[in-house]
């Protein structure tokens, strides 16, 4: 059994590494309740802007979708991965890896796969594999983006990403990121960004309501192509960022549970060691009286 002094040690360390835990627990709290009411307000608009542009395109031709509608032959991939800069938040980070890996090498072997890596995680992961950026003017440095986490930081990545795509530099732009639903749970999604998914309405066809467009539903719908693709890629990164807190919150919170039962365990070995020395004093003191009444 370790001595008293190791024990005592370990108990002060597991104390302090739990006070840690639970302050990071608390900042987590606060960071999430900001980043949840960020993604919460964003979603019913870009839903919104998603629903009008599906309602004014029902009836137009498919070609409208321009540039960033063109289907071609995948030959080259590039796969946006969102992560965190920081750790500590289970299995957050890993989670997206694995799917970028399964994606790499399973449903994308036939293509050259890249990928652009928004977070620092990624980014260390990443940048020794064979799938790192090389010859494109895409950004870098763009965990630098969860610094200031807003849409008129966001956009320019995205207009660099849809550019890269119309240029044919890629044929297929794939987004792969946790989805936030509530502080303990998200969820691994992969969503296609490029090119622009032709959805179907069926409210849309249903209704028999007459609009009016100014100028023309054509240049209506030219217009929002390309502003509900910047906030898609706005919104997948305000959903990462909310389920990053939420994910450290959770991971945090049980550690500060496990350092709690640990130190329990230690306090009970702690007293069974002190009681054995105890126990041997006494016996060596009953032992020399015995000795000298001899």
């Amino acid at each position: 059994m370790a001595n008293l002094k190791e024990v005592r040690n370990r108990i002060a360390s597991v104390t302090s590494t739990q006070q840690i835990t639970k302050a990071m627990k608390m900042v987590s709290a606060a960071k999430l309740r900001k980043a949840q009411d960020a993604i919460v307000q964003m979603r019913p608009y870009a839903n919104k802007l998603q629903e009008i542009l599906q309602n004014v395109s029902s009836n137009v031709e498919a070609e409208i979708g321009g540039n960033y509608a063109q289907v071609r032959e995948v030959k080259n991939v590039l796969l946006v991965v969102v992560t965190s800069n920081r750790g500590l938040c289970g299995a957050f980070n890993m989670n997206v890896i694995k799917r970028v890996n399964y994606l790499a090498k399973e449903e994308y072997k036939n293509s050259k796969v890249s990928v652009l890596c928004i977070g620092k995680k990624a980014n260390d992961f990443f940048k020794k594999t064979e799938y790192k950026i090389v010859g494109t003017d895409l950004p870098k440095r763009l965990h630098e983006l969860f610094d200031n986490l807003s849409f008129d930081n966001v956009a320019p990545v995205a207009e660099m990403v849809m550019k890269a795509y119309v240029e044919e530099q890629f044929d297929r732009v794939d987004i792969v990121y946790n989805k936030f639903k509530n502080a303990a749970v998200q969820e691994v999604v992969t969503e296609q960004f490029l090119p622009i998914v032709a959805t179907v309405n069926t409210n849309a066809k249903k209704s028999n309501i007459d609009y009016i467009f100014e100028p023309d539903k054509v240049s209506i719908v030219t217009d929002l192509i390309p502003k509900s693709l910047k906030i898609q890629f706005y919104k997948t990164l305000l959903d990462s960022h909310a389920s990053e807190h939420g994910a450290r919150m959770t991971a945090m919170h049980k550690a500060t549970d496990n350092a709690g039962a640990l130190i329990k365990e230690l306090k009970l070995s702690y007293n069974k060691a002190r009681q054995a020395a105890i126990t041997n004093e006494i016996l060596e003191i009953v032992g020399g009286a015995e000795a000298l009444k001899g």
